[in-house]
């Protein structure tokens, strides 16, 4: 690591004496670890009373490696505490603030009025809908429009503890204790639906793209976007949430590049023959598709960035990353249960972890190898995780591809079915209006493909 700066000196009540103000604090955003200005990081080479600015940058978190530029100033907030009625036990603790955990917590408190339940979540907790940020923008949607539910309102109603604006740091499966950035936390059952996180590439540096993966974010890029009108917005990743956003943005008003590593849009998903009419319906609305891309950086420039493409460069007002999803493996790893890149592996049945008292549900997931990245199974999936908890019969939950719904206007796409990409798709109807591709095992059709003009 570089040299730092000398440390700054104390009074004899551990106050600075360099005239900038009282110590500070700084956030992880990466893990939720706190880097205290008055006590410093000894172990990586900070003395206490190193300030924040004085940091080196390639100093990295000594609980998850992330470099400086990844902390934020970290203020104490107000959280909301609503008692549960007493019970005998330590509870359920619920790890996430989304769609996939105020579920389970309506699921409990349906099936049991007393049992305490305490809701730890790194933002508000705020509910709304996260698919809908990308179909959004354009109908100039803001966030106090998006948000269905105050997460302090729904805490009152559900009578549950609600700690927002925390960071679950560490989980100790053994002593069944949930660490945080307010403290720990015991319980007997623990759920842990945090979501999954945009995977980066090297090439696209955090803080030169925007991720669309939460309310907060999205919030800013609008801010951004209703700033000044025909921006040129390059989106790197083709997937739904690209093809999805690039539509949105193009609608409101922008000139939208839709670069991909793929010949075609959807490519994990569609076969050559719907990827090509997807393609043509995005460029038939004035979005440049380029295909078979290879994104090499981004670089900051005065008005914007440049983006270094295997094929040349192109400028952008601004850039969003959809390159996918993974899972941040921080908890799974300290409370030692089994997890891949790809989500946390639950019993397709329980949606319990390898620990029995652990459960894990929504994005962070994984069943037969596959994420389970969708909303329209989750109360199936809460409600298997509720009777079990509280030891009640139940048949358990049976997982089943779910419908895949791409929400543009310019095409309409849906995909029900197994998809086997080694078996051949047939025709099943071709229209100016209507195409189907469908596969079949022993004359039953197991996948469906419609889109529709």
């Amino acid at each position: 690591m570089s040299e730092i700066l000398a440390s700054v000196n104390m009074d004899k009540d551990g106050n600075p004496t360099d005239g900038r103000g009282a110590w500070r604090q700084y956030l992880c955003r990466a893990c939720g670890w706190i880097y205290d200005e008055k006590t410093g990081d000894p172990d990586g080479g900070l003395p206490a009373g190193t300030r924040f600015e004085d940091i080196p940058d390639d100093w990295m978190c000594p609980l998850c490696g992330v470099t400086k530029r990844d902390f934020e100033p970290f203020v104490q907030r107000e959280t909301f505490a609503v008692a549960a009625k007493p019970c005998s036990d330590n509870g359920v603790i619920v790890i996430g603030g989304g769609t996939a955990a105020w579920t389970v917590i309506e699921t409990l408190r349906k099936l049991d009025d007393c049992l305490p339940i305490t809701l730890i979540t790194a933002d508000s907790g705020d509910r709304y809908m996260k698919p809908q940020l990308s179909i959004a923008i354009s109908q100039n949607k803001t966030p106090d429009v998006l948000i269905t539910k105050k997460a302090s309102d729904l805490a009152k109603t559900l009578n549950i503890h609600l700690v927002a604006h925390t960071f679950a740091t560490g989980i100790d499966s053994d002593a069944q204790i949930v660490r945080t950035t307010r403290g720990n936390f015991s319980y007997r059952h623990l759920v842990i639906a945090q979501g999954a996180t945009p995977f980066l590439p090297p090439s696209l540096p955090a803080d030169k793209v925007w991720r669309i993966n939460h309310i907060d974010m999205f919030a800013d890029l609008q801010a951004k976007l209703s700033a000044k009108p025909n921006q040129h917005i390059a989106i790197v990743g083709a997937g739904m949430i690209g093809a999805e956003l690039a539509e949105d943005i193009a609608k409101a008003g922008h000139r939208v590049t839709l670069l991909c590593r793929d010949a075609l849009p959807l490519a994990e998903i569609l076969p050559r023959q719907a990827g090509e009419k997807v393609r043509d319906a995005l460029t038939g609305i004035g979005i440049d598709y380029r295909g078979g891309i290879t994104l090499q950086g981004v670089e900051k420039i005065d008005h914007g960035y440049t983006l270094m493409l295997n094929d040349g460069t192109i400028s952008a007002d601004e850039v969003v990353a959809c390159t996918g999803l993974v899972l941040d493996d921080r908890l799974a790893r300290m409370a030692n249960i089994e997890h891949t890149p790809h989500g946390i592996v639950v019993n397709e049945r329980t949606l319990q972890t390898s620990n029995p008292h652990i459960f894990a549900i929504g994005d962070c997931i994984v069943i037969d190898g596959k994420p389970c990245r969708f909303v329209a199974p989750l109360r199936e999936q809460a409600a298997a995780i509720c009777h079990e908890i509280l030891s009640l019969p139940h048949t358990g939950y049976q997982h089943k591809p779910p419908l895949v719904r791409l929400k543009t206007k310019s095409i309409i796409v849906s995909v029900t079915g197994t998809i086997d990409k080694n078996q051949a798709w047939q025709v099943a109807e071709e229209t100016d209006a209507l195409f189907i591709l469908t596969q079949e095992t022993n004359g039953q059709v197991t996948a469906k493909i419609e889109l529709k003009r």
